[in-house]
């Protein structure tokens, strides 16, 4: 866990500000995991990380939601020297495209970048689950579930819990903090 807080440092992928979640939550702190996974050598060992909790456990195939699943998916997968494929939304809909293939009865692992409902995840295993396969397990680079109860195994490089609020209860909102969408602002090139 030390180690991957120190990755998160180096990546400067741990933002501190006033930020708006996919949620519609406030937080004081943002995990920007992009800019840990843009190192690929920091990527693959967090990911090695994943794996080696993933050890006594036994998987066909990984499974990552898009789109922050998708890289950290198959790190963790060429770790545990398995294949990966991704799921993705069409139409707001969770979908298996791309000539991607699961095998009734395969163990499937479903792995993101950050866990704070599993949301994603749990709609890419009722995916999943529909042709016939069973998923075994979640895992991620940050778990943000806080103590929430969620329907499958959580196996995470780091456990972090971020304070979240409503618009209504927020104390940078009431103290005027410029509220940040994580991903909305773009760096414009030098004219």
């Amino acid at each position: 866990m030390e180690r991957t807080m120190e990755l998160f440092k180096e990546s400067g992928a741990l933002l501190e500000g006033h930020f708006l979640l996919s949620s519609g939550m406030h937080s004081n702190r943002y995990v920007q995991c992009a800019k840990l996974i843009m190192h690929p050598k920091k990527c693959e060992e967090v990911a090695k990380i994943i794996a080696d909790k993933l050890k006594d456990q036994s998987f066909d195939l990984v499974v990552g939601p898009a789109m922050g699943g998708i890289i950290i998916a198959y790190e963790v997968a060429r770790a545990l020297g398995l294949p990966a494929i991704f799921t993705e939304r069409v139409d707001g809909e969770m979908t298996l495209r791309r000539g991607f293939t699961v095998e009734p009865g395969m163990k499937v692992l479903i792995v993101e970048d950050v866990v704070t409902t599993a949301k994603s995840s749990m709609e890419s295993a009722r995916v999943i689950e529909k042709l016939g396969a069973e998923v075994c397990a979640l895992a991620s680079i940050v778990d943000r579930t806080a103590g929430k109860t969620i329907p499958l195994p959580l196996f995470s490089a780091i456990k972090l819990d971020i304070e979240t609020y409503t618009f209504e209860d927020c104390p940078l909102c009431a103290q005027k903090i410029q509220l940040v969408k994580p991903g909305s602002r773009t760096q414009k090139p030098p004219l």
